[in-house]
């Protein structure tokens, strides 16, 4: 095994020259500083859209609950009319109807009967909206 010299080459160091940094034209982006709390300013714009719907949709979402209650409050005052028709219940059908819907939180609006069948139209106003609800009952056919 043969060993080669190496040959070592001398390293020039050239000279570092420092220039001075040129100032930035107008026509760039901002300062970094300019954006501060732009993500606070975004925090509070959601903040205040999801509060708005929550206002608006919670009594939007209640008046539905209110409409399933005037539904039920009809089908009770019209049971208790075919009830009242059919003998099984002593009274009249009309006024039986009346005090079922008053006992759910309805008026009613019409109380109709057609032999042993009753169809009944109750209402009641929730926020300034009327809501009304009809339903008929009778013995099986």
């Amino acid at each position: 095994m043969t060993v080669r010299p190496v040959t070592v080459r001398p390293v020039t160091v050239r000279p570092v020259t420092v220039r001075p940094l040129a100032r930035r034209p107008a026509t760039r982006r901002p300062v970094r500083g300019s954006e501060r709390g732009a993500g606070g300013v975004l925090a509070v714009a959601l903040i205040g859209a999801t509060l708005t719907v929550t206002l608006l949709g919670v009594p939007l979402l209640a008046l539905l609950a209110v409409g399933q209650s005037v539904q039920n409050a009809a089908d009770a005052a019209a049971l208790a009319a075919a009830d009242t028709a059919s003998g099984a219940v002593a009274g009249f059908p009309c006024t039986a109807a009346a005090e079922a819907a008053a006992l759910n939180g309805a008026s009613v609006v019409t109380c109709t009967l057609d032999g042993l069948i009753s169809s009944v139209t109750v209402a009641r106003t929730v926020a300034g909206f009327a809501l009304t609800s009809s339903a008929r009952a009778g013995p099986p056919a």
